[in-house]
């Protein structure tokens, strides 16, 4: 009896858009390779569910999100008379899908305390090639245009710019699992208002409206999901918990992981020595290998270790303080003391506990453009195309300064 073939031809029920469908067989093919099912592990949004409780959806859902609407998007361009040939069209679906695929378990805590010297961009590259010596090369134009190499520069902004599809979903995607209304914005009317001019991705005059708000969406999901107070104390935390284990595993300390989680805490991994090996291992890390480790450690004979991950598992978290200025050392060091005597602990240990840094928000910059085609075919940038006066305000970048102590 003929074996019969699987049916690669899917369509899957997004909670935002409803049936989204996979293209052709080789895209269905990289979404059920172990690289990307991954992602189904990962968060979206880090420990943002210990300030949003829905906020549990996946890098997995994100991905899809952005492929469905670069599908519309191609949709939109070719109905404006904008040559996308099959291999481009294909090539855009498969660097949108995998524009995320090298972040870490927890997203950036990972990057900063047990990865060092190398980020998701540069990870999410080495997983593109090597997806790509599998699959024979069918993943060279992807690379190509996710790299900014492509001579069609329209191409790449869709994937990585201002006004990107990557953005486009996680505004709308993370404003409905927060349930932070300010965050929704029209991702359907911003693609129907694209176009392509002098090879650049713009958009039509009567979308300026819809990009304001876009603008100002970003900014308020900035300052009211991405820089909450208690997400940012939540992922500092668990920054300092992997420095924490790093430190000990460095020392030669026994501590419980599984073995992908061992790996990266026993070796000092940066862009040097991140080999294929390296690159698998981390292929099976995610966000469960995390959170096991932390319920662990919260029994640990190192206090520091043990009472950071207890903190993090009961959701007693650090006080934070937000200000406009930087805090003045005496502040610090005075902090410093008192949480070292209260805790008893050493001059090195209690920098675990208390500690200041700096947050950024900066909603539209200015030297990576968005434009504006108006009704003379002339292209403008939406900071001097639009009448809203605020809009010029949202270049300027908004810094603020937080300190962290126990309460």
């Amino acid at each position: 009896m003929k074996k019969k073939k699987p049916n690669k031809l899917k369509i899957l029920n997004d909670p935002i858009y409803g049936f989204i469908q996979i293209p052709n067989t080789l895209i269905f093919d990289i979404i059920e390779h172990p690289y990307f099912q991954r992602l189904r592990r990962i968060t979206q949004m880090g420990f943002s569910n210990l300030v949003y409780p829905g906020a549990n959806h996946t890098r997995f859902h994100h991905a899809l999100g952005c492929m469905h609407l670069m599908q519309k998007a191609v949709r939109v361009l070719r109905f404006k008379q904008i040559e996308i040939s099959a291999e481009e069209e294909n090539a855009l679906y498969i660097a949108i899908l995998l524009h995320d695929i090298g972040h870490g378990a927890y997203s950036h805590a990972l990057e900063h305390s047990i990865v060092s010297g190398i980020s998701h961009e540069e990870i999410s590259l080495k997983f593109m090639k090597k997806l790509n010596t599998e699959f024979n090369g069918q993943l060279s134009l992807a690379i190509e245009i996710f790299e900014g190499d492509y001579h069609r520069n329209f191409l790449g902004q869709l994937i990585s710019s201002q006004l990107d599809i990557d953005r486009l979903d996680y505004l709308k995607r993370d404003s409905f699992y927060t349930g932070v209304t300010e965050g929704n914005i029209s991702s359907d009317r911003l693609i129907a208002m694209m176009n392509v001019k002098e090879d650049e991705l713009v958009i039509e005059q009567k979308g300026i409206y819809s990009v304001e708000k876009f603008l100002i969406a970003r900014r308020l999901m900035y300052w009211q999901v991405y820089l909450h107070k208690t997400g940012l104390v939540a992922e500092n935390m668990l920054v300092n918990v992997l420095s924490r284990a790093k430190e000990l595993a460095g020392k030669g300390v026994e501590l419980y992981a599984s073995s992908s989680l061992k790996y990266f805490l026993y070796n000092q991994i940066n862009e040097e020595n991140f080999n294929d090996e390296t690159l698998n291992r981390f292929a099976t890390l995610d966000d469960y290998d995390v959170l096991s480790a932390i319920k662990e450690w919260v029994y640990h004979d190192d206090k520091v270790l043990s009472l950071l991950s207890k903190m993090i598992i009961d959701r007693k978290l650090l006080r934070v303080e937000m200000q406009q200025k930087e805090f003045k050392e005496t502040e610090i060091n005075k902090r410093l003391t008192k949480v070292a005597k209260k805790l008893v602990l050493t001059k090195e240990e209690v920098k675990f506990f208390v500690f200041t840094k700096k947050i950024l928000n900066q909603a539209y910059q200015q030297d990576k453009p968005i434009f504006i085609l108006n009704k003379k075919g002339k292209i403008k940038d939406i900071a001097k195309a639009s009448d809203q006066l605020n809009l010029q305000a949202l270049t300027n970048p908004v810094i603020k300064y937080f300190i962290c102590y126990p309460k």
